[in-house]
């Protein structure tokens, strides 16, 4: 009430717009109130105009993925019992799940940035690393639609822009470098399988050695991959495709998320949902496609 009497009290213009801020802020309260946190943040950001601010700027894009984030931190913070708990309490102030998630990211913002001369880790955009360089570099996101953008496809030499910018990256590094992707990743709070980009494909095979997840797991005294070993393309295994449907007798019905070898080596990782994600061999699995 007291918001509605501070807009009373201005005239003309100032009060009319004050009035309709206040009628917003009502309204999202109701329209949100039994909404999970994440569907909360992305009515805010749509009905406060900020999506469509930054869509018709013409370098909104990189404002658009930060809010894009932000939904996807709210759903990693979301968990069973309502979200974790802030600086060892319970996280459940009197605002609810987002003034919790607002309060953790708060701590969070602050809490691990290192002092002035210690030893750390440097993040930055590739951009910002114009003119640096580093004994050791992490090129991370190295996936179809993040590097290179999926915007770039749409412009004029954007294709060409992007791959102008990964030499930029690949170039700042001294003595060793990291090339990484992920399997999956979330976007706009929803989780999405991801094709490496085709950016590790143009690399010199004899300077690549491929790491996985399987081989960092296995013993010290199994044989790592071959120097040359090159990146694996998004290809087919066996007439299967990433990306495809298919039901297992035992697992049930699943989606295939990476492919690895051909013929009788062929095997395939496939998300069961429920079931988990399985590593099968196609020589045994008898996998049908849905």
């Amino acid at each position: 009430s007291s918001l509605y009497n501070a807009a009373a009290s201005l005239a003309g213009k100032p009060g009319s717009a004050v009035a309709r801020f206040i009628a917003l802020i009502e309204s999202l309260r109701a329209e949100t109130k039994d909404l999970p946190l994440p569907e909360v943040i992305d009515r805010l950001i749509e009905r406060s105009g900020l999506r469509q601010h930054y869509l018709a700027e013409k370098e909104g894009q990189d404002r658009l993925e930060n809010l894009d984030e932000l939904i996807n931190a709210a759903a990693g913070f979301v968990h069973d019992d309502g979200g974790p708990a802030v600086d060892g309490e319970e996280a459940v102030p009197d605002g609810g799940p987002l003034a919790s998630f607002l309060a953790h990211a708060s701590l969070e913002a602050g809490e691990h940035q290192a002092g002035e001369g210690q030893d750390a880790i440097q993040l930055m955009t590739v951009h910002a690393a114009k003119g640096l360089e580093f004994d050791i570099v992490f090129i991370t996101g190295l996936e179809q639609g993040l590097f290179p953008h999926e915007n770039a496809a749409q412009e004029r030499e954007g294709l060409e822009e992007e791959r102008r910018l990964m030499y930029v990256a690949v170039t700042r590094a001294r003595k060793r470098l990291y090339l990484t992707h992920a399997q999956t990743r979330m976007l706009h709070g929803q989780t999405r399988y991801c094709l490496p980009s085709s950016f590790l494909e143009e690399l010199p095979v004899e300077l690549l050695r491929r790491i996985n997840r399987a081989v960092a797991s296995a013993p010290a005294a199994a044989p790592r991959p071959a120097a040359g070993a090159g990146w694996p393309k998004p290809a087919a295994a066996n007439g299967l495709r990433i990306g495809q449907n298919v039901r297992h007798t035992r697992f049930g019905l699943g989606v295939i998320v990476s492919t690895e070898g051909a013929g009788p080596e062929a095997r395939v990782q496939v998300n069961f949902g429920s079931g988990g994600m399985k590593w099968l061999a196609l020589e045994y699995a008898k996998l049908t496609p849905a």
